[in-house]
């Protein structure tokens, strides 16, 4: 273990220090001290903030570990039994006086005095945009959504195949896939596939009934469907779904043909009659699969040490982390799928779970998840939990620019200096192919929800429809057919966040024109990200992405230049 001194948190002022959640109880009381005192100035009002944010966050890390210890072990019912009594026992009792303590606020005359001081008024504006969509009736519906969604990291978390006597994750499967003997590809492929499309009719009746409790929510709360409810909800006031096909529309004319030649390239590189959807994954000049680390140590160790070398303070971060125990990288059976950094919002230390094997893309997932960390480090000191959280636009910014960023150390994974080239050639290759599937999983979540009683075959039949307008035309998938019917189904986003997606189109965007400051001049091109990042939620989008000194901007022409300079840093690196 690394050494590192271990933040503690800070002294409470409202809660008693020994306080831990049990039940709604306990809780209660001290919402019911929120809602009877007495407010007389803005500050008392700032103050009736100051400890609203701190029993929030108490009650948030709480919820925060609750979901951490179940999706690492989702064969544990103690585990699972525990977030659910949260989901079922607390949250429906809290949303309610959450509510109430909304309207206290937004009717204090001294709110347009603290609207002046810096985040507030993104406070207000959030807090206004609950109180408008709050319905009694949507508590129960969150309720059984939180638990059916839920399902879907069981039923992934149990997905394994049997390959030479070994039993294996989908994540330690889909490693096979980058073998450079093509008979071991396809056989490896054909097991994963067999054995996804063995759950495919529960993922779609799970999908179906989840589509019509959330349609029910958007119906309640005064919406024509659950997309709009979610654009209110995710407080997207910087832009609009018309600008989301616009988006769609600007990857699909400045993306896709990218896409297109790169698997024209793959082709005739492999030298294949036909390139089939097992051939996607493998170097295509067949060499064998880049290893980046071995085992979740060498992965820390490393993670840390490139971190640290693009900034101290980064690798700091990673470093306190992992003296913490809130590193849990590997991947192993009885694990949720997916990677995420969770937040905790009280110590202020988050968390980071991962599926890792050993491959390249694990490592990226680090980087990326490290940046999530880094931005929760950077604002942990901010006054109130809602100035720490950012919109995830910005969040995701956030992860996709220290991908990038990071290149330059890579050399601590790859040392062999043509193996560096290669990985940092796969990274600009996997941006041109992240985009179009962004905009996929995107278009398709925006029929979903205008179309909330469609048929599973009608989904199907749409799923297909968006899918080729964002996919090359070079990959064969004669023969599997079905299995592209349900590629949907491995997105986890679908069934637990809907309509998170789009943001990491925007921040991969974004991410490309902090990386090209970066590559002008790297101190002012590191410091703009920590600047941006600092600022949390105290401004808007397209202010924070201003502090970077970049644009929030998916226009065509926007595209196509921070396109142009992917390709031309993916010649520089290739030489």
């Amino acid at each position: 273990m690394s050494s590192a001194t271990i933040p503690q948190r800070p002294p409470r002022k409202f809660l008693t220090e020994n306080f831990t959640v049990t039940n709604w109880d306990d809780l209660k009381p001290y919402f019911d001290k929120l809602l009877a005192r007495n407010i007389n100035s803005a500050e008392e009002l700032r103050q009736w903030f100051m400890d609203r944010s701190e029993l929030e966050s108490a009650i948030s890390e709480d919820l925060g570990w609750r979901y951490i210890k179940m999706t690492c072990y989702t064969e544990d019912k103690a585990l699972l039994e525990k977030y659910q009594d949260f989901v079922e026992n607390i949250q429906p009792k809290m949303a309610p006086v959450s509510d109430q303590l909304n309207r206290k606020a937004a009717e204090s005359p001294f709110l347009g005095a603290l609207s002046r001081e810096p985040g507030y008024s993104i406070l207000i504006r959030n807090l206004k945009k609950d109180i408008e969509i709050f319905r009694e009736e949507n508590v129960p519906l969150f309720t059984e959504i939180n638990l059916e969604s839920h399902k879907y990291a069981q039923l992934n978390g149990a997905m394994t195949i049997s390959w030479k006597g070994q039993e294996l994750t989908m994540q330690q499967a889909s490693v096979l896939l980058q073998e450079t003997d093509r008979a071991v590809r396809e056989e490896a492929y054909k097991l994963i596939t067999t054995r996804r499309l063995k759950d495919k009719e529960e993922l779609d009746v799970l999908y179906t009934r989840l589509i019509g409790l959330r349609h029910k929510v958007a119906i309640n709360a005064g919406f024509p469907n659950f997309r709009d409810y979610m654009f209110k909800s995710y407080g997207r006031f910087d832009y609009t779904p018309k600008d989301c096909f616009d988006f769609h529309e600007s990857i699909s004319s400045e993306v896709v043909p990218l896409l297109e030649e790169l698997a024209e390239n793959r082709k005739a590189q492999m030298k294949l009659d036909s390139l089939r959807p097992w051939d996607k994954a493998v170097d295509a000049e067949g060499r064998p699969p880049l290893k980046a680390f071995t085992g979740g140590k060498d992965l820390t160790a490393k993670g840390i040490e490139a971190f640290r070398r693009l900034d101290p303070f980064l690798g700091s971060c990673l470093t306190t982390m992992e003296a913490m125990g809130h590193l849990d990288l590997e991947s192993r059976k009885g694990k949720a799928p997916g990677g995420y950094n969770y937040p905790l919002a009280e110590i202020g230390i988050p968390f980071i779970f991962m599926n890792a094997t050993s491959t390249m893309r694990d490592m990226t997932t680090l980087m990326h998840e490290g940046g999530h960390a880094v931005h929760n480090f950077l604002t942990k000191d901010l006054p109130l939990s809602d100035f720490k959280s950012p919109p995830m636009e910005v969040a995701e910014l956030a992860s996709m620019a220290m991908e990038l960023l990071s290149m330059d150390h890579w050399d601590v994974f790859f040392p062999d200096p043509k193996e560096l080239t290669r990985a940092r050639q796969d990274q600009l290759e996997d941006i041109i192919e992240t985009l179009p599937w962004v905009a996929t999983i995107d278009k398709f979540q925006h029929w979903i929800y205008e179309h909330p009683t469609h048929s599973p075959e009608q989904r199907k039949r749409q799923w297909n429809i968006v899918y080729q307008e964002f996919a090359d035309t070079v990959t064969d998938w004669s023969g599997f057919e079905e299995a592209r019917d349900y590629l949907w189904q491995k997105q986890l986003h679908l069934y637990e966040v809907p309509f998170y997606y789009i943001e990491y189109g925007m921040a991969q965007l974004g991410a490309i024109a902090l990386w090209r400051n970066f590559r002008k001049n790297k101190t002012e091109g590191l410091e703009g990200y920590q600047r941006a990042l600092r600022l949390g939620n105290l401004k808007t989008i397209p202010e924070i992405y201003s502090a970077a000194g970049i644009k929030f901007d998916f226009s065509k022409d926007y595209i196509r230049e921070l396109m142009n300079f992917v390709r031309e840093e993916m010649g520089r690196i290739g030489r």
